[in-house]
Order: C-alpha cells, then structure tokens, then sequence
C-alpha cells in the first residue's frame, strides 16, 4: 500500500470503457532473437539508472520498478519517473542486450490523451498471443496517469510495436479520484496483466466502492480496446478499514495459479495468498497468510515468479517490500513450507523478479528504492542463481 502522496495503494473509481486506438503496426514474424549470451555469471546491485542529486527530482525520485524479458532476449525495463516538471512525468524505456549487464535508454511511454503524466505504478508486459489486431510480441506498459496534484486517477495501455522505442495509447481500463490511500476516497491502483482464455485480464487495487474502504477486481478485454466491467476478487465484507491491494500472480505447474496480494488495514500489510485453477474466480479461492519456516511474515508490496528449479514441483518465489530475503514454496504454495533465502539484492518497495527464459535457474531482482523520505533512491539489479543459493 503506498502512504500519503505517494504511498502503497490498491482501490476504486469510476469504469471507463476504452475506445480511440491507433491500428497497431505489425511485428517482424518471428522475432529475431537478440545475438547475446545469456548470463553465466551473476552479479549483485548494478545499478542501472541514479537520478541527477541536483535537478530538481522530487523525492521518492525513482520507485516501482520493473524488468521483463522479451521474446528476442532482451530485457527492457521501467519505473516510476520524478522527474522535474514540466515536462509531464513519464516512464522511462531502458533496454539490455547482455542479460542485464549494461542498459540504455530507448524510448518513453508519455501521456498521450490526459495531459497528467504517467506517473506511478507502471507493469510490463509482452503479449504471448494475438490479442484483437495486438499480434504476439507486442510489448504493453499500463500504468497510473496522475495528475501534478494527484486530484485523479486512471489506469491507461500503452503498446509498443518496434521493441519498446515508440509507444502508442491504446485504451482506459479504470478512471477514479485522488491519488491518496484513505478510506472514503475513490482511486485506482496498481494494475498487473496475464492472459488467460484468449483474453487479456487486468487485476488492480480499487477504492471505488463505497462498502470497502478497499478491494481488488479485474476486468477482461479481448481486443484491448474494450474492457468488460469489474468482477470482485478479493474483498472484506465484515471491516470495512481491510485494504487488500497490489495483486500479483503467476502460473505453476499443476494448472493452478497463485495471486498474491497485501492486506493492510486489518492485518498491517502483511501477504496473502490463494490458489486456484480459474484466475477469473478468485473470490471463492480459500486465502492463506505467506508465513516462513522462521516464523517471518513478510509486509507489503509483493511480487511472485515460478522457476522450474528445486524438485518437480519447481519453486514458487516471492519478494515483499519488508525483507530482501525472497521466500520460496517448494510444494506448489502449500502452506508451511515457504522458506527464506537470502538474495544480494537490497530491500525495496515493489522490487520485481523475473525468471530467464532458456535457463530459469537464473533469477533476476529489480529494485528502485523507498517511500519518501528516501532522496538516495536508485534503480538497481541483481541476477542471483537459484542453485548456488541451495534452492
């Protein structure tokens, strides 16, 4: 959950259903995969952007970072942007070639229709199969457009064609209120994309409904131009105060899917969890609190990645914003077997992870710092081996 201006959130507003997209250009078939190798080595907090300390940045400076790798094998990655204004605030591209050793910059995903800026809680996406006139490869960044005075929310699409050097506005998923995490206001937050069923499902944290000070929802599209109303995945019908927020998710090997999110609130940001084979009903999966064999229970901001490593069932992975351990389930997210192993990679607000494609047992970590106050803040990045770690 995101405190004051900027804190941790996951909530509400009002539904937009998105039009107005350019006829997106078509990717080169098949993709030609990026002449690297991929890491061999790994190496521990490289950092990979440091804000200027006399230009004007506002504090966090940078926050909400993350990292995908794409079908050709390079990696692109962005974060939130405080950047001086004007100009309007915007998510930077920035591009490795060599498995996250070295980065430039590439491009920008910039406010196209609301003259805000896009400003928090950016997700990565690379399109795993035609969505609508969307082909497979299509990179998509949603994200948070805010205004300066975070007066308004709205959950918008981008769509980058050429390897995530130009961008294109797509369409709205959610508009809501202002930009502040307290119970009665009405924002949006937090979206995170998978596909499933031949369409595209955007989960987020939404404070629109006057019963809960706080719940998460999804909404389906099968073109990315449309989007259908909101369905309730988690939700507290007995306190109102309960914010579940930030939800993550991933596919393991048994069919099921784990969805991890934060409880604040009632439970003081702590992680919970649930399993289910139907990722669109998720309000009847039974919840579980992510606990470690030590007896940790790890706060806020969580993110979750599946490697095939550590024994037929392969390894569920979580980070969270409390610990920079990352916590490992060996049994599929059964409870009382996550188990915390330490990475070199500093602990963050929503650091992302990210599994390489040709050999999972290499686990990537980006972070981007803390919550205000925090004017040292970084984006930085790890590639740990799930191996060496006694994974």
């Amino acid at each position: 959950m995101r405190v004051q201006s900027f804190l941790i959130g996951g909530f509400l507003g009002l539904l937009q259903v998105a039009s107005c997209s350019p006829t997106p250009k078509s990717l080169p078939q098949p993709p030609t995969r990026v002449e690297r190798t991929a890491p061999t080595s790994t190496f521990s907090n490289n950092v990979i952007f440091s804000p200027p300390s006399n230009a004007g940045w506002t504090d966090p400076r940078v926050l909400y970072s993350r990292v995908i790798e794409l079908s050709d094998g390079s990696l692109i990655a962005t974060w939130e942007n405080y950047s001086p204004e004007p100009p309007l605030v915007y998510y930077p591209i920035y591009k490795s070639l060599d498995g996250g050793v070295t980065w430039s910059e590439v491009g920008k995903v910039e406010d196209q229709v609301n003259g805000w800026g896009m400003r928090y809680q950016p997700f990565l996406y690379e399109l795993p199969q035609a969505i609508g006139n969307y082909p497979a490869g299509t990179i998509l960044v949603v994200g948070n457009s805010i205004p300066t005075d975070l007066s308004q929310t709205k959950i918008d699409v981008y769509a980058s064609t050429d390897g995530g050097e130009n961008w294109d506005f797509v369409s709205s998923i959610a508009s809501g209120g202002e930009a502040r995490p307290t119970n009665g206001l009405t924002p949006v937050w937090e979206p995170f994309f998978i596909v499933y069923n031949n369409q595209l499902i955007c989960y987020y944290a939404d404070q629109r409904d006057s019963s809960y000070g706080q719940k998460l929802v999804h909404q389906t599209t099968s073109n990315l131009l449309t989007w259908s109303s909101t369905v309730d995945d988690v939700h507290d019908t007995s306190n109102y105060i309960a914010r579940p927020g930030m939800p993550v998710l991933t596919l393991l090997p048994n069919g099921n899917y784990i969805y991890l999110y934060e409880v604040c609130g009632t439970d003081g940001c702590r992680l919970h969890y649930r399993l289910t084979s139907n990722p669109l009903n998720l309000i009847n999966a039974t919840a579980y609190s992510l606990v470690s064999t030590a007896g940790t229970r790890p706060v806020s901001s969580p993110f979750v990645v599946w490697s095939s490593v550590g024994g037929a069932n392969g390894s569920i992975i979580v980070s969270s914003g409390s610990q920079s351990n990352i916590f490992v389930n060996k049994n599929l997210g059964a409870s009382g077997y996550w188990v915390e192993y330490s990475v070199p990679q500093p602990r963050a607000y929503s650091r992302t992870l990210m599994t390489f494609k040709e050999d999972d047992n290499l686990l990537a970590i980006m972070g981007a710092g803390f919550l205000p106050p925090s004017s040292v803040n970084q984006v930085s990045l790890s590639v740990v081996d799930l191996t060496a770690l006694g994974i």
